[in-house]
């Protein structure tokens, strides 16, 4: 597989950023809950203006001969404006039992998410910029100031059924080694039923240096109400860079009008 280059990304969510969703295609008060998990395809869609969104999850890991644990996975969103979004990525604690992985927190990430689209052919689309600070456990979260950019999308196909996608480059100047990364991620969703939904999904990381990484990851949500989702997801690494499999668990909410 060819590595894309950083310049071409960013050619690209150049391009895309000439088109701007208008205010009243961008979710509102009242839509039910899209979250950014329990897959790692994040929504394409934003958080309603005014509304407060806080996601959370567990995860339970094998890994390497060795166990890890990681929580919480909290992801803090606000929208602050018709469709624009601020949002933060909490420090996440990983906790290894047995084999050579470190234990430590994640750093904090604070990032911006814009929804472009729907663009020709009903794709909703939307570019987030985000950096993580060097606030955690060095052998965790890796040296210095990390920045990322990320495209997630998404489309209809009727009947319940949905695509949807995401390219992400992370950037990491201070490491020796891997100073670009690339994650390209594709998941197939099926609405159930109104509340109750299921996926599948490909998630493949590529590295400077080292081999690639690819996993297959599935689960499902159930709002409870139109503002809260419970969620679940079990992942299996498809070669020995990845996991050997993943079962995580989560509880996301959002508050409407609350600015």
């Amino acid at each position: 597989m060819r590595f894309p280059g950083f310049a071409a990304f960013i050619g690209l969510s150049l391009s895309v950023l000439g088109t701007s969703a208008s205010a009243d295609q961008c979710p509102q008060t009242g839509s039910p809950i899209e979250t950014d998990r329990p897959d790692v395809t994040n929504s394409s869609l934003v958080v309603p203006q005014g509304s407060f969104q806080n996601e959370n999850g567990v995860d339970f890991i094998q890994r390497s001969g060795g166990h890890e644990f990681e929580g919480t996975e909290s992801r803090l969103r606000w929208g602050i404006a018709p469709c624009l979004e601020i949002l933060v990525d909490a420090p996440t604690y990983f906790a290894a039992v047995g084999g050579p992985q470190n234990s430590g927190f994640t750093d904090l990430t604070p990032a911006i998410k814009w929804q472009i689209g729907p663009l020709p052919g009903e794709v909703d689309l939307s570019a987030t910029f985000g950096v993580g600070l060097p606030t955690g456990t060095k052998p965790v979260a890796g040296p210095g100031v990390q920045p990322y950019v990320q495209l997630p999308w998404s489309r209809e196909l009727g009947g319940g059924w949905g695509i949807s996608g995401m390219f992400t480059n992370f950037i990491a100047p201070a490491d020796p080694t891997n100073k670009l990364s690339t994650e390209v991620t594709f998941a197939l969703e099926r609405e159930v039923t109104e509340r109750f939904f299921l996926f599948m999904e490909y998630v493949g990381d590529n590295h400077v240096h080292g081999g690639p990484s690819y996993l297959f990851n599935s689960g499902g949500g159930y709002r409870i109400t139109p503002n809260q989702q419970i969620d679940f997801h079990i992942g299996v690494g498809l070669n020995d860079n990845a996991p050997a499999y993943i079962f995580g668990v989560g509880y996301s909410f959002r508050r409407d009008g609350l600015f």
